[in-house]
């Protein structure tokens, strides 16, 4: 019997990144776990990226993930905001990357795509069908909904990807 694999999914923010771990095993999705890293607002701009690089390099020593997934960044009109929340996704490059991870990046429509049918659902959709999919992971923050849900697409596409090698 082969091990399972695990995919870290992670939605970046410089506020609260979300984070969650599902394991595959053939089309099986299992919870593993989930969570939330939320800097301190008032810690200058470096010390928040960098508790985020530490705390998501710890989650993937305590969850051991095989693969790891980045929701990409929508185009914001404040230009200063999305500077910083493109730090805050290298940090969710960087962490998995220097732990030797393959790195993929899902636009957030995919990922909504991926999980609720369309590319057009909104937070409480995406929270409600991980609550379906992953019944084990009960309820969660918006944001560890949205990692899981990229965890679940990269999942999803590897398995896409998989059947279109065997042809």
């Amino acid at each position: 019997m082969t091990p399972s694999l695990r995919i870290l999914g992670l939605d970046p923010g410089l506020r609260r990144t979300g984070w969650g771990v599902v394991a595959v095993d053939g089309a099986r999705l299992t919870h593993v776990a989930h969570g939330v890293i939320a800097p301190e607002a008032a810690l200058a701009f470096s010390e928040r990226l960098l508790v985020l690089f530490e705390a998501i390099a710890e989650v993937i020593a305590l969850h051991a993930p095989h693969e790891a997934a980045v929701e990409e960044i929508f185009m914001n009109n404040n230009a200063a905001s999305a500077l910083k929340l493109g730090h805050a996704r290298a940090c969710c490059l960087l962490a998995p990357a220097r732990a030797g991870l393959t790195v993929a990046e899902y636009a957030a429509t995919v990922v909504k795509k991926a999980v609720v049918g369309t590319g057009a659902a909104d937070k409480a959709q995406v929270g409600f069908m991980i609550r379906r999919l992953l019944p084990t992971a009960g309820d969660t923050t918006a944001d560890a909904a949205d990692a899981l849900a990229v965890a679940i697409a990269h999942a999803h596409a590897r398995r896409a990807r998989s059947y279109l090698g065997a042809a």
